[in-house]
């Protein structure tokens, strides 16, 4: 059981990092449910990569800082 939950971990971690280098570097998002709810692709791409390496050197100062541009990234306009 504890093998699996890490499994599942892995791998929405790696989900998670390669839609948010995607948002990042392209400006958008995959998928047609995620373009209608996230308003500034790139914003959240960001905060995306900064919570993952917050994780990986167990930084909660980095995982506010992720968190916080994930949630701009939802609520932002986009620019024009």
């Amino acid at each position: 059981m504890f093998l699996f939950g890490l499994l599942m971990l892995i791998t929405l971690s790696i989900v998670f990092a390669v839609v948010g280098v995607h948002a990042l570097l392209l400006g958008r998002m995959p998928g047609q449910w995620l373009q209608q709810r996230v308003r500034q692709p790139r914003l959240w791409g960001a905060g995306a990569l900064l919570m993952l390496i917050s994780w990986n050197l167990h930084s909660l100062s980095l995982l506010a800082v992720g968190i916080g541009l994930v949630a701009l990234g939802h609520v932002l306009k986009p620019m024009q």
